[in-house]
This record gives C-alpha cells, sequence and structure tokens, in this order.
C-alpha cells in the first residue's frame, strides 16, 4: 500500500483539484487507487453533486449519491467553517479517535495507492483541542502541502514547512497551484520556494482543465507517493 494525505496551507487552496487530478492520472497508469475526505464543511445536501466528495467519487469512478459520499466523508457539515465551530453549531462533535480507527481501516483495506485529502490549512481545528496536525501525526502517512502562487504565499509555505518539521513528519514534497489573477509568477514562486525548502520537492502545476490528468507535472507528483 502507498498513500499519501494531501494538506494545505489554508482553504480553497487546491487540494480536492490535485487529488482528483492524481487520481485520474494514476488511474490512466492502471494503478489502483482510492482516496478519502474524512471531514467535509460546507456541505449542502441538496447540492452534493457540486462538493468535493462528489468530484472525489467521479475521478474514482464510483457511483455518484450521497451513500457513496458517506462512504468516503463521514463527517460533513453545513456551515462554511471550521470543523469544531461547524460541528458545535449543529450540536455535534467530532470524535478524534473515531477519524483516526476511519483512516487507518481505510490504508490498511485498500490496495494500490489511498489519498487522504484534509480540511483547510494545516492546524484547521477538529475539536476543542485537537487540530489537523495532530491527526497527521497519528496517522503519519508523507504529506504532500499543497500551496497557491498568490502574493503571501511564500510565509504560508515555509512557514507551514517549518510547523511540520518541528512535528517531525514527512513532507514528500510542496506543490503550488497557480492561483488566478495572481501578481506573483508560478515560476518565481516555485524558483523562490525552492531556495528554502532544502531537500524537499517543489513542483508546479499551471491552471488546468477539471479533467485533466495528464500534464508532466502530476507524473512528478505521483512519483513521490
Amino acid at each position: 500500500m502507498r498513500a499519501a494525505f494531501i494538506t494545505g496551507t489554508g482553504t480553497d487552496i487546491g487540494k480536492t483539484f490535485l487529488a482528483t487530478a492524481l487520481i485520474r492520472h494514476l488511474r490512466s497508469a492502471g494503478t489502483k487507487v482510492h482516496a478519502i475526505k474524512p471531514i467535509v464543511t460546507g456541505f449542502d445536501e441538496n447540492r452534493w453533486q457540486n462538493t468535493d466528495p462528489a468530484a472525489l467519487l467521479a475521478a474514482l469512478g464510483h457511483p455518484l449519491s450521497l451513500q457513496e459520499i458517506a462512504k468516503i466523508s463521514p463527517w460533513r457539515f453545513v456551515a462554511p467553517l471550521a470543523p469544531d465551530t461547524a460541528a458545535t453549531q449543529e450540536g455535534r462533535s467530532i470524535a478524534f479517535g473515531h477519524v483516526v480507527e476511519f483512516c487507518r481501516k481505510t490504508l490498511s483495506a485498500n490496495p494500490g495507492v489511498v489519498l487522504v485529502e484534509g480540511i483547510g490549512g494545516i492546524m484547521v481545528p477538529l475539536d476543542v483541542h485537537r487540530t489537523l496536525l495532530d491527526l497527521m501525526s497519528v496517522l503519519r502517512v508523507p504529506l504532500i502541502l499543497v500551496t497557491g502562487s498568490y502574493v503571501g504565499t511564500l510565509s504560508h509555505t515555509l512557514t507551514s514547512l517549518e510547523v511540520l518539521a518541528r512535528r517531525n513528519l514527512d513532507v514528500a514534497g510542496v506543490v503550488v497551484s497557480e492561483s488566478p489573477g495572481s501578481a506573483a509568477a508560478l515560476e518565481e514562486t516555485v524558483a523562490t520556494l525552492r531556495r528554502f525548502a532544502d531537500s524537499i520537492d517543489v513542483i508546479g502545476i499551471p491552471r488546468l482543465g477539471a479533467d485533466s490528468f495528464d500534464h508532466p507535472a502530476l507524473a512528478r507528483v505521483a512519483a513521490l507517493i
């Protein structure tokens, strides 16, 4: 079993885009692949077809339904907020141990490649005491850190790498997903991050179509898993 935890420097940064593109790339190469996104916020059951879990299911070639979404995203909340806040608004809570158990069972039960997509940034709160960083620290799966090419990303990305290093987590690579309309060029952002990222691979991915899977940069990312 090969696995990667896809995390990011923030929300709406390109985690699901990368996950779906990787799934399609791996499947096109004949590799078995499975993916989960355990926790989702901003989930509208009346528009579930437009959600991140639905995008993952489509890339996997699985049937599209709420029942299938529940299998890969058991913790779903309506408010587009941090998981702990969204859960509290619904009178619910996230049992951290159950999330860990779900991820571990998924990792052990599926051959080939397993992708675990996180939520928000690396330290988004999951409950009163724990953040996504704690989940990644328990699972100990190699990480792919997704960031953008927006102005400000250099500090956000290098800060994230410093925090992950302090937890002794294995960062397999950094993926810079091109931010639309940014004053900062993708190539310059990648070059600068490479200077500071020590031996960690930094790979830039330009804006691609939703169904893209054959860009050379995706092959480089897949090789990190």
